[in-house]
């Protein structure tokens, strides 16, 4: 079961003001979008840090994302569920204890396994980038899985300051876990937290490491006919990955970034290719966001692959 970090009110905003659910018991859905605040933090000072806000940021923005979901989207194609009966609901937050933050990642990881279970899509919504970690583990049975990043940075640091799962090492705990398979890093560029040893450990897994320049210079399909065929894909998106003036409200941006038309391409390929699994958003700091922007782009993003799904026939009980 999962809890909301607050108790429901009357101004409790869910994305695009989808339905609220307080349990994921007896879950009946296609689409639920969870908020992950709390990552593992490396100071004192991040145990809430500024992405820890996101989710409700985004939430608040998603108003500003559409005027409608009948109205047509030329993103998408048509309206967001093309007529059919989806359903789509909010299950809140997960809540965190700062005697207890090993705790919030037992809790993330129940609430993901029961999204799937249901057979559901999870969209998560956080936090930093450490927080995919308990989502990655709660993929165990949905393998194997082709992990594929938009990021500024490969995510590859065995540890910081003791901590293993924080946000600049999800993708290493990835490579751990017997159930991910090919991992594609995509958007690449600056420096980050990695150092020579990092990246040599990534390229000796077998990662393939797209540069936002060569994904410019070679476009989305070849970037897309790099990743295998049909198979089972979860997407991890870091908003640094985006160049500034994209989603401008990261703790470290990096100029060169990803495009918004390149990620909605890149999301609509690998719905056409196979089955993407899930989709989490994470790192965006809401007190550097400039009108919203970021987080309204991040809601269109989160939009462009349910409208996808909806296109690809992911639920059954809507084909027509």
């Amino acid at each position: 079961m999962t809890e909301l970090t607050t108790a429901p009110r009357r101004d409790y905003r869910t994305f695009m003001d989808f339905p609220l659910v307080e349990s994921l018991d007896d879950l009946d859905a296609d689409v639920v979008v969870l908020g992950i605040p709390y990552g593992d933090p490396y100071e004192i000072d991040e145990l809430v840090n500024d992405q820890s806000r996101a989710p409700a940021a985004i939430r608040h923005a998603s108003m500003r994302v559409s005027l409608g979901l009948d109205h047509y989207d030329f993103d998408i194609g048509g309206p967001v569920f093309d007529g059919r009966p989806i359903r789509v609901v909010d299950a809140g937050d997960v809540t965190s204890c700062a005697r207890d933050v090993a705790g919030h990642y037992r809790r993330a990881e129940e609430a993901v396994r029961k999204i799937l279970v249901a057979g559901a899509l999870p969209i998560v919504i956080g936090g930093d980038h450490g927080i995919p970690v308990p989502v990655f583990r709660a993929l165990e049975h949905e393998g194997p899985i082709t992990l594929v990043q938009i990021d500024a940075h490969i995510d590859w640091r065995d540890e910081v300051k003791g901590a293993r799962e924080g946000y600049s090492s999800p993708i290493r705990r990835a490579s751990e876990m017997d159930h991910i398979g090919e991992i594609f890093q995509l958007g690449i560029r600056g420096q980050g937290s990695a150092r020579v040893e990092e990246y040599e450990a990534a390229i000796a897994y077998g990662a393939h490491i797209v540069t936002a320049d060569e994904w410019e210079d070679a476009g989305t399909e070849a970037i897309l006919a790099r990743i295998p065929d049909g198979g089972r894909y979860y997407l991890t998106i870091d908003a640094d990955g985006f160049d500034p003036s994209v989603m401008p409200a990261v703790g470290g941006p990096q100029p060169g970034g990803v495009r918004y038309r390149q990620a909605i391409d890149l999301i609509k390929g690998l719905v056409r290719k196979g089955r993407v699994v899930g989709m989490d958003f994470v790192e965006i700091c809401p007190s550097r966001d400039v009108n919203e922007i970021t987080s309204i782009t991040a809601g269109h993003i989160i939009l462009n692959l349910i409208g996808a799904a909806v296109r690809a026939d992911y639920f059954p009980s809507t084909k027509r």
